[in-house]
């Protein structure tokens, strides 16, 4: 077998499609589908179970995928140790953050790390799926760092450090029946109303939506966006309401914000996996990025 095999079935047995597999590793279809069949030659076992709907690890696929892992994390350490010898920082550093955040200069930063470390690639990932879909592609090795703001009982398997805390506000259309007051707004007071949101991946999401199911209210989003920074814009519209974290004033003059009642704070983290050695080049970046981060509260 070979370490390009390997790679293939990885990203089979995480993406459980052929084609987004061969999509996420840059080959064919049909090469991955051939490194596949020579894997499994080479093994003398199946290691999917393929139908025409679907496809699934087969026994002997879920006792390779831990040690498979282990052989790409192997190569990598093993080429990293080549790279330490040189003055020259080699290597690549993927990166995954939201759409529309502006907390950190990432252009910015990623223009000088380039500057001071031109032999390292840096891949850039944003998520359409929100902080959710960041931290499984963390924990499942198909990226380096991420910036992500989930609740805390969400980053398990993550190793993060804060880099920005925000209040939320609840954002209302300037004729709104609530708009008129300044006091805070309790959340209740908000049920039965349709709603301006994120995606149900986006950890702001479900800290809003875990409120309400304690409140026993049920909330209903007509309008759900992957970028939160255009959430303003809709509830401008007069398309519903939004209960948000505060990364930016309102644009509209049609919208008005208030503080809820109990206050909501939404954390955004770098986070990386937890357990998972870093290489030099991905410890270059966070080091980067610890020189530039905003500091906690300051916004």
């Amino acid at each position: 077998m070979d370490t390009r095999q390997i790679e293939y079935f990885l990203a089979v047995a995480e993406e459980l499609n052929f084609t987004t597999a061969a999509a996420r590793v840059f080959a064919a279809q049909s090469t991955v589908s051939a490194g596949i069949k020579a894997l499994e030659a080479d093994l003398d076992a199946s290691l999917f179970d393929r139908s025409t709907r679907r496809v699934t690890l087969s026994a002997a696929g879920e006792a390779f995928l831990p040690e498979a892992r282990a052989v790409l994390a192997a190569e990598a350490h093993a080429r990293d140790a080549v790279r330490e010898s040189s003055a020259v920082l080699r290597g690549h550093v993927r990166v995954g953050t939201l759409t529309g955040l502006g907390l950190v200069d990432l252009p910015g930063l990623c223009g000088d790390f380039h500057a001071r470390h031109p032999a390292v690639d840096v891949q850039l990932r944003a998520s359409p799926t929100g902080s959710s879909g960041l931290a499984e592609d963390l924990r499942n090795g198909r990226l380096d760092i991420a910036l992500i703001g989930l609740p805390a009982s969400e980053l398990g398997g993550l190793t993060c450090r804060e880099l920005a805390r925000l209040p939320f506000v609840v954002l209302l259309p300037h004729d709104h029946r609530l708009a008129g007051e300044e006091s805070p707004l309790a959340l209740d007071e908000l049920a039965g109303e349709a709603f301006v949101d994120t995606l149900s991946g986006f950890g702001n999401r479900m800290e809003v939506d875990r409120r309400f199911r304690a409140l026993g209210a049920t909330r209903h989003v007509t309008v759900e966006v992957s970028d939160l920074t255009v959430v303003p814009d809709y509830v401008g519209a007069g398309l519903g309401v939004a209960v948000v974290p505060r990364v930016l004033h309102p644009r509209e003059e049609r919208v008005v914000e208030r503080r809820p009642d109990p206050e909501i704070e939404w954390s955004l983290y770098v986070a990386t996996a937890a357990g998972r050695p870093l290489s030099r080049a991905v410890q270059a970046f966070l080091d980067l990025l610890a020189e530039r981060e905003p500091q906690p509260g300051a916004f």
